[in-house]
């Protein structure tokens, strides 16, 4: 069994240089809590960045620093200022933030910060490389490093990759703007499970996946060659037992034995113990909504006067990326807003906001948690929100209510508290109204259901859950009927083919000799592929035939003066060593006149759909429309073929981004074995990427060597990753 790597932007402990020494201490908070499970003793590792930059770490002390950190488990990735700068600063944090949470006017697509980020992603990938296994369990975090799975991937294919996106994805509409928008995806499909927050953030990943990349999405699974990616969403919890237990012990302290700031918040509540208490504690970012929260506050004090002396919002704001312009802009507007209001409504006894821009040590944080009344938190896009939990797990007495945003991650998992659309000023009064009367026996019932939920699912169960789902990712990613054509089964089967007297090859074209093209009449083979047919149609005891759902006239084009032998439009017709085409099934295409316009109104309807009209069916494809509205076109489209056609003998085929119909009594799998009736083979092969060559499969004898293109559910033995490998492995054939 390998280890466990966890891979971070910054490592969960802090380096302090003094006097010339080193020390090194765990920091305190959700990720390097949550993670204290997986990241243990001997049997794991942490990467990330230490904190401290090439420049300001002395050349002499590296050495220590390295040895401070292989002590608490971890390894440092080295950065420059530049680094950081470009990467973090830069791309991270001017680009990825604002855009992932709806704030598009301040992203800045800027190529210098997107280089920085590819160059510092490489440097984070090496170091993996460099650490790690191929048995090891990989575990990626956050979008300071979303390309580094791939990046991993390439180099340690065996590795078992995750990947957590810890910030909200944003909806395809939103994301498709940015520039290096499939890199990203690329990058991230790298990781064996993704995963998210809620799942809105994992539709929206998915929906861009299908969108920009063009994958196969079934459900919660992407298929990428020989791969099943996983998507699933994993709710972050927090440590309950530490801020319950906190609570506890703060509450049974004795009043001498209080921190001051508890004593300063005693006096207050003493002096006016009608007053509520709210409390708003967020960083300092344009994403949590701080202005429009006191611009509300006042219109809540205007709206209800009859509260103001009877409520003080307490705002804690943390300092974060002050060197950022918007978060500039930000402080500015919050210190306006908060001097403005506290200067036209405070009165001598009142003040109606409070207002610390800093961070307070944890016991200061229970002490406020456990003194408020109400917990006030409008996050305008939030991935989680995490001080929504804690908040509740310190209410030992089950009393308290939390008005949290909808736009909030937890709002999906918090739907007792009072939930609020943060752009809606006279619903965040009515609902502040709501809490402060709110009577107690409610406050309980609510709380009491919040607690049991929080502390099932803690930040351990969390991070304990996605582990094991990447764990059973690994070992049933290729849980498939067909098993992969490896080199040992190839040459097992390569054998067979050289030792047989009479072989039969069926191969399928699009998708599986080819790849697709957005126009089919564009796909047509190249020089190599001709080479490649020819050597197999001219070896000797080898019966070559294409087979395909093309027309007759294309195949004519292109394969007829090779004399190939070739089955066309799934079996109606067939030509012979470069003979015309002939009727294998007789047909009757009586019904194409009643089913033309049903497609003609599909294709009307639908955007970069059209029709391919045969002699004897009609092929209606979606590969260049929207995938979802294609995929909702073509269900809708089945219903009403399915009703239409009746007990007529026409049936409807749906292969990969087409739906074709054609008479019933037509399929390769009836084609291919009046082929092989015709003589004694002794080594049959069939090859194909779709549902129209699962008719094959079936069909033939279990003899058969069937091989799918693709990693999805089939009845061949075998599968391959793409056209490629499809080559590769033909080309073993003409060996002998």
């Amino acid at each position: 069994m390998g280890k466990t790597i966890i891979i971070s932007n910054r490592l969960p402990v802090q380096l302090q240089i003094h006097n010339g020494s080193i020390t090194a201490t765990p920091s305190v908070g959700g990720l390097a809590t949550g993670m204290k499970s997986v990241h243990k003793g001997g049997e794991s590792l942490w990467i990330g960045w230490s904190g401290l930059t090439d420049e300001e770490i002395p050349q002499i002390l590296a050495p220590a620093i390295d040895n401070a950190l292989k002590e608490q488990g971890c390894a440092k990735v080295k950065l420059t200022q530049n680094d950081i700068d470009g990467y973090y600063f830069g791309f991270s944090n001017r680009t990825i933030w604002p855009l992932f949470h709806y704030f598009l006017e301040y992203s800045e697509f800027e190529l210098n910060f997107w280089e920085s980020y590819k160059s510092v992603n490489q440097k984070f990938a090496d170091a993996i490389i460099e650490q790690s296994d191929e048995d090891d369990i990989i575990w990626v975090h956050d979008y300071q490093l979303m390309l580094v799975p791939q990046l991993v991937k390439e180099k340690r294919p065996n590795a078992s990759i995750g990947f957590f996106l810890h910030i909200p994805f944003p909806s395809y509409e939103i994301f498709r703007t940015l520039p290096w928008r499939q890199e990203l995806l690329q990058g991230l499909l790298g990781a064996d499970l993704i995963g998210f927050h809620t799942y809105d953030y994992e539709r929206h990943f998915l929906s861009s996946v299908r969108r920009l990349l063009g994958l196969e999405v079934s459900f919660n699974d992407i298929y990428l060659e020989n791969r099943t990616i996983k998507v699933d969403s994993f709710p972050m919890g927090i440590d309950y037992k530490k801020f319950s237990e906190s609570a506890q012990l703060h509450d049974a302290n004795k009043k001498d034995k209080r921190s001051d700031f508890q004593k300063r918040l005693d006096q207050h509540k003493e002096s006016s113990p009608d007053t509520k208490l709210i409390v708003s504690i967020d960083r300092l970012d344009y994403s949590k909504g701080i202005a429009k929260r006191i611009n509300a506050f006042e219109y809540f004090l205007n709206k209800y006067p009859e509260y103001k002396e009877k409520v003080r919002l307490i705002i804690l704001a943390v300092p974060s990326r002050s060197n950022v312009p918007q978060y500039q802009l930000l402080k500015r507007e919050v210190d306006e807003l908060v001097g403005r209001i506290n200067g036209e409504l405070s009165t001598v006894n009142w003040t109606p906001i409070w207002y610390f821009y800093r961070s307070l040590p944890f016991e200061n944080l229970i002490d406020l948690y456990t003194s408020s009344d109400i917990a006030w938190l409008t996050p305008l896009r939030d991935g989680m929100n995490l001080v929504a939990k804690e908040y509740i797990a310190t209410r030992t007495d089950k009393t308290g209510v939390l008005i949290l945003s909808e736009m909030a991650g937890s709002a999906y998992e918090m739907n007792e508290a009072l939930l609020i659309n943060p752009n809606n000023f006279e619903q965040q009064a009515d609902t502040l109204k709501m809490a402060i009367t709110m009577p107690v026996e409610e406050q309980i019932r609510r709380n009491t259901l919040l607690q049991n939920r929080l502390s099932r699912y803690n930040v351990e169960t969390w991070a304990n859950h996605f582990m094991e789902t990447l764990v059973n990712q690994k070992n049933g990613n290729n849980d498939f009927v067909s098993r992969k054509m490896n080199d040992s089964i190839l040459s097992a089967v390569t054998k067979d083919y050289k030792k047989a007297k009479k072989r039969l090859l069926f191969l399928d074209y699009d998708g599986t000799l080819a790849g697709f093209h957005k126009d089919p009449q564009k796909a047509s083979p190249d020089e190599e592929l001709y080479n490649l047919l020819d050597v197999l149609h001219n070896q000797k005891d080898t019966t070559l035939f294409l087979i395909s759902g093309r027309d007759k006239q294309t195949f004519t084009k292109w394969f007829l003066p090779k004399k190939y032998n070739m089955i066309v439009e799934h079996g109606v017709w067939i030509s012979r060593n470069g003979e015309e085409f002939k009727l294998l099934e007789k047909v009757n295409g009586d019904w194409m006149e009643k089913i033309q316009p049903v497609l003609d109104s599909f294709v009307d309807r639908t955007p970069g759909s059209f029709i391919e009209q045969k002699n004897y069916s009609l092929a209606w494809h979606y590969r260049n429309t929207d995938p979802d509205f294609g995929a909702k076109r073509a269900n809708e489209l089945n219903e009403v073929l399915t009703g239409l056609i009746g007990n007529d003998d026409i049936s409807v085929l749906n292969g990969n981004k087409v739906m074709e119909v054609k008479s019933s009594n037509v399929n390769k799998g009836r084609a291919s074995v009046r082929m092989l009736g015709e003589d004694a083979y002794d080594f049959v092969f069939a090859i194909g990427d779709d549902w129209t060559d699962e008719y094959m499969f079936q069909e033939l004898p279990e003899s058969t060597v069937t091989v799918k293109v693709g990693v999805q559910k089939t009845q061949a033995k075998y599968f391959v990753e793409n056209t490629k490998k499809v080559r590769e492995l033909l080309k073993q054939f003409t060996k002998y």
